[in-house]
């Protein structure tokens, strides 16, 4: 029963139905929603109760391939371009200093663990997997990793899977809960003074809309993924590489400048909805238990991934603490690096900032851009 995706699907909805009312009713209620179904999926996916990394459901990679999207698609439908001169540029140098941070985070974690026992003859190519996945997603993991042949050594990939996925659902947590806990350390400036750009873009959990509303958004999410993939794949066999993603992405800041597309109620609904299903399968991608299945070397597996994203974590602490920099555009930055651009967005929308819904995208493409290439700079340099 637990693979039988109806089941699956209604276990992760009602995930969601718990998250929002425990944030509602409870002592929970200064945490967000986001942060609350990631747990909880963790939990429930660690007792068995759904599916986890090692049995995945066909489920999870629909969410990931079409949910996840279609949650981009949908939150930047209300989104306007002024807002970009403003958090950009910022959103883009905190990133790559991100990215300076996961290099510098690969270099230590080598030098905290005995590499080529840990992983073998392919120390090189996981550190460059693990240099492309902290800087843009699991994209870049998958590229190094099928460039080295790595996906055939099971135990090792398997390995760094079970541990990446359990680092980059704890990292989830941190972000969410840095800019609170920042702030109250070290006050910075908020950039976000977009009042007048921003009017009538705050969040709204109670949209109502009618079925000719929603088959009309419906409708042009379905043909805008369909047109994105459709139009890569073209793009590709003319030899252009522009990843489905970044073309989605273009297509809905294009409709979102005009007037009668940003007025469709219930964009930021189904947009909300959607983040908190792939946020749910992030979580219970945690799985503690696999890691258990690896073997003598899991704790050395364990090790070297953790020191990355600590050493990463610390710069970009050392940069807010001593630039100023919002500690909003801090948090969404490394996730950007560390879980990519859909928990980019995630964490944008949590934090109430629609001046950083673009920002966290465009620094999320970016990442998925450019980490494959930091990844082969660094199986060079190891």
């Amino acid at each position: 029963m637990i693979q039988e995706p109806l089941y699956i699907l209604a276990f992760l909805a009602f995930l969601v139905v718990a998250a929002e009312w425990l944030c509602r009713n409870t002592g929970l209620k200064h945490l967000s929603s986001s942060l609350v179904v990631i747990i909880l999926g963790a939990i429930f996916a660690n007792f068995g109760l759904i599916p986890s990394a090692s049995n995945a459901s066909p489920v999870y990679d629909g969410i990931f391939t079409y949910v996840a999207p279609l949650s981009i698609f949908f939150l930047l439908l209300g989104v306007s371009l002024k807002n970009l001169k403003k958090a950009g540029l910022p959103m883009l140098i905190t990133f790559f200093v991100g990215a300076l941070g996961t290099i510098t985070g690969v270099i230590v974690a080598i030098q905290l663990v005995s590499i080529e026992e840990v992983f073998g003859d392919s120390y090189q190519a996981i550190a460059g997997m693990m240099t492309g996945t902290y800087i843009g997603g699991s994209v870049n993991f998958n590229a190094v990793a099928l460039h080295y042949d790595v996906v055939r050594e099971g135990a090792t990939y398997t390995g760094v899977v079970v541990a990446d996925n359990i680092v980059t659902a704890v990292w989830m947590m941190v972000t969410l809960s840095l800019p609170k806990l920042m702030n109250k350390l070290r006050p910075n400036p908020e950039l976000k003074n977009l009042n007048a750009s921003t009017e009538g873009l705050e969040v709204n959990d109670r949209e109502r809309l009618d079925p000719l509303q929603l088959a009309l958004l419906l409708g042009l999410g379905f043909m805008v993924l369909f047109g994105s993939d459709l139009l890569s794949d073209w793009m590709k066999d003319m030899g252009v590489n522009i990843p489905s993603i970044l073309l989605l992405t273009t297509i809905a800041l294009i409709m979102a400048q005009f007037k009668p597309i940003q007025k469709i109620p219930g964009a930021k609904l189904l947009g909300m909805f959607a983040i908190y299903l792939f946020l749910s399968v992030v979580g219970a991608f945690c799985e503690v238990t696999a890691l258990a299945d690896v073997g003598e070397h899991a704790v050395g597996i364990l090790v070297f991934t953790v020191a990355i994203v600590l050493v990463h974590g610390l710069v970009m602490l050392l940069l807010g603490w001593f630039f100023k920099t919002d500690w909003a555009i801090v948090a969404i930055a490394s996730q950007a690096n560390i879980g990519g651009g859909s928990t980019a967005l995630a964490l944008a929308k949590s934090f109430n900032r629609n001046d950083l819904l673009l920002p966290a995208i465009l620094a999320g493409s970016l990442g998925s851009g450019v980490g494959t290439y930091f990844g082969f700079l660094v199986v060079g340099l190891v």
